[in-house]
């Protein structure tokens, strides 16, 4: 199972809640929470890049006791910088222009592009042991994240429940009263981008629904402004996503697109 977060503060929890959340703090991506000791935590730092997209700054994965931070381009592991490949405990990091990829024997998987998208893959048998952004993994969407007990939480009092608490962070919760545009216009044309023949394999593996709800809302933020990043980071998470389960995505990009 996946868990993932890509382009405008997307998210999607192992259980296949999808959301928004806006902040730029340091949170809690997925980390083992069953008892006092953690066998694994991934945690995600978030800033407006220069052109004002949210871009991912850093990620700090433990695995057991052994901490690999991870910058564009540069894997630093118990505090040294490393050269990639590099294996140790269990551990493979890869790297390239493109991707960072770490592989845990323990049963976890992290791609990041080393710019907007994270994806976390995790063995089965941490099944409702999780928490953080990407939920609980209980098989089960909205209950224990958007639904706990009596209480119901909107994404952005969710989100804001992961942060990180460090003493000298100077980061804004995000507002958790403001309420998403509506972006009912631009569905047609997110529907038609997502049905084009070159996903034609994608159809059957994903839920398309919940992907031209992102892109719609992409399109809403960026207010009409043609600017490649509010329609490419969700189409290009659609394909992503559809090799992930083993389909076979066509060549969708084009000189004038994305």
């Amino acid at each position: 199972y996946v868990c993932s977060t890509w382009g405008n503060n997307h998210f999607k929890t192992f259980d296949g809640d999808v959301y928004q959340f806006p902040g730029v703090c340091e949170y809690n991506f997925a980390s083992d929470c069953r008892g006092a000791y953690k066998e694994f935590s991934v945690h995600v730092q978030r800033a407006l890049s220069h052109n004002n997209h949210p871009q991912i700054q850093y990620i700090l994965l433990t695995i057991k006791d052994f901490t690999v931070y991870l910058r564009p381009k540069v894997a630093v592991v118990d505090g040294r910088i490393v050269k990639t490949p590099y294996y140790s405990s269990g551990v493979l990091i890869e790297s390239n222009d493109i991707y960072t990829k770490v592989y845990a024997k323990l049963g976890l998987i992290l791609i990041w592009n080393q710019e907007d998208a994270l994806m976390v893959e995790l063995d089965s048998k941490f099944n409702n042991r999780t928490c953080g952004l990407c939920g609980d993994y209980n098989g089960i969407p909205i209950y224990n994240e958007f639904i706990n007990g009596d209480e119901s939480y909107n994404a952005i009092t969710y989100g804001n429940l992961q942060k990180i608490s460090k003493p000298n962070a100077k980061c804004e919760d995000p507002d958790e009263t403001q309420a998403l545009p509506s972006c009912n216009d631009h569905r047609d044309e997110c529907e038609r981008l997502l049905t084009s023949p070159a996903f034609a394999d994608c159809r059957l593996r994903l839920q398309l629904e919940m992907y031209i709800q992102a892109c719609m809302q992409d399109k809403c933020a960026c207010r009409g402004e043609e600017d490649s990043f509010c329609l490419c980071s969700t189409i290009s998470e659609y394909s992503r996503q559809c090799s992930h389960a083993g389909g076979r995505p066509g060549e969708w990009r084009t000189q004038h697109f994305c």
